[in-house]
């Protein structure tokens, strides 16, 4: 089983044991924060059943059907996560609302500031964990698992001192008020997860940083005259790089070829941290007027 895989199994085991605290307490206690959390960390639970499911698709060799593999599997993955993320959100929101114009008092408050104590401890240590390996692999999904219960360990936090106000003021409006909020966080953490995950399912180029570099690996190339058509997409940790090269019309196949091996070898080595697949044309003149495509 690879890191990555053993990471989500991971978060799908603190998923579940927050879920069933959070959900008991939240149930008792009548608070609408930590009824939130609760369902916050079961939809936690399930979105680390799927990535784990996605890990393992993407990792499939290439096959007959899927010629260039299922990387995309990790964005799309990323997509869904911060998509489930967002409509938690919605509901946490629309709960909130109801609690602020229909007052409801909240019990069980020390249970409640235990549990969510224990709940931080925990989901900060995998927090911890999930970046280390995110950090380690370069993997887009315990990526997008790490932002997500970082968001967790935040809006714990607000809970948190929420229902310590509660306790010491007698205060119930805190509580709908801390859902709100905290439900606006959410979404506004979901939003880059969606954005990423869907401009990397619609190939969009790589960032400019890194074209940068591929463009000066071509400019201070030696033995070619020119080049063109660079282009250039991810997919999960990934990079998908075509280009024409222009050579002088009187050198041979064997050494343009090997030219072009040496140019793909450098980018490999220029992105160690990605799967570099390079596509090199080889042209014995310009003809990017010609081919525009």
């Amino acid at each position: 089983m690879r890191l990555e895989e053993k990471a989500t199994v991971v978060s799908t085991t603190v998923a579940a044991i927050l879920v069933t605290m959070k959900m008991s307490i939240g149930i008792l206690s009548g608070s609408v924060a930590v009824l939130a959390s609760a369902i916050d960390s079961f939809l936690d639970l399930s979105v680390s059943l799927f990535n784990f499911f996605a890990l393992k698709t993407s990792s499939k060799a290439p096959d007959e059907n899927f010629n260039y593999g299922r990387s995309k599997m990790e964005p799309l993955a990323a997509v869904i996560e911060g998509t489930i993320i967002s409509l938690s959100a919605l509901f946490i929101f629309y709960e909130a609302m109801i609690k602020f114009f229909h007052k409801r008092e909240t019990t069980y408050i020390n249970e409640s500031i235990g549990v969510m104590i224990i709940s931080m401890v925990i989901t900060a240590l995998l927090v911890i964990f999930l970046h280390w390996v995110a950090k380690k692999t370069k993997n887009m999904v315990i990526e997008a698992d790490a932002l997500h219960y970082k968001t967790d360990l935040f809006s714990n936090g607000a809970i948190l001192i929420g229902l310590g106000v509660m306790a010491y003021t007698d205060n119930n409006l805190i509580d709908p008020i801390l859902g709100i909020a905290i439900a606006i966080y959410m979404i506004y953490s979901a939003y880059p997860l969606i954005k990423n995950g869907i401009l990397m399912l619609l190939d969009a180029a790589i960032d400019e940083e890194d074209f940068k570099e591929i463009e000066a690996v071509f400019e201070n190339a030696p033995n070619i005259t020119s080049y063109h058509h660079l282009r250039t997409r991810s997919s999960a940790s990934e990079y998908f790089i075509s280009v024409h090269i222009v050579f002088n019309i009187s050198i041979s196949l064997y050494d343009a070829h090997k030219i072009s091996d040496k140019l793909e070898m450098q980018l490999e080595t220029l992105f160690e941290d990605k799967t570099v697949h390079t596509i090199i044309h080889m042209d014995p003149y310009d003809d990017s007027d010609i081919n525009e495509m």
